[in-house]
């Protein structure tokens, strides 16, 4: 399901949500070299700036796992749960770091939140409210704002990221998948 290439160019990964787990493909030799058990169904997949993380969400495992680059082994795994009624449809699904790896935010699906980790620590720090069916993120190239993809309520959720607010939502048009943010 989720492809991405490490920014180094060493690692393309590849998520399979049928055997549950992420492969290495070495990209010069373009074989696996390693696959790594996740939970049930991984989603989405991205590295850490610095190439030495390895983020993975699964959807219906509910949890992120974070892996070391050069070992492949899990240094973490945060997983979501369901505190009330309306979190019974958390889905990580999209994943967003930012560049200092001082926070990472997570779309939770239908639960209609975004997480925000620390990723140094790896606490959830906060639930930020946004549109219905939350699925993609993008952080602004300056590193002052988060995107939000909100696929059921048709719009974006712009987050500021300095205090971690929703400051608003923009239509969008029908059922917004995912979002990029370019220079």
């Amino acid at each position: 399901e989720g492809i991405t290439v490490s920014p180094d160019n060493k690692w393309i990964i590849s998520a399979s949500e049928t055997s549950n787990k992420v492969h290495w493909i070495d990209s010069k030799t373009q074989e696996i070299v390693e696959s790594t058990p996740v939970e049930s169904r991984p989603r989405f997949v991205t590295f850490t700036n610095d190439s030495q993380q390895l983020w993975v969400s699964s959807e219906i495992g509910k949890t992120i796992t974070i892996l070391d680059t050069n070992s492949k082994q899990v240094v973490k795994k945060i997983t979501f749960e369901s505190k009330d009624s309306a979190d019974v449809d958390v889905k990580p699904v999209g994943i967003a770091i930012d560049k200092n790896r001082h926070r990472a935010y997570v779309a939770l699906g239908r639960s209609n939140k975004v997480a925000v980790i620390n990723a140094q620590t790896f606490e959830i720090e906060k639930y930020l409210p946004v549109g219905s069916r939350v699925w993609n993120l993008a952080i602004s190239p300056d590193q002052k704002r988060l995107y939000a993809a909100n696929g059921l309520s048709d719009n974006l959720s712009i987050i500021d990221l300095e205090t971690l607010t929703v400051t608003k939502s923009v239509d969008v048009g029908k059922s917004p998948w995912g979002v990029v943010a370019k220079p």
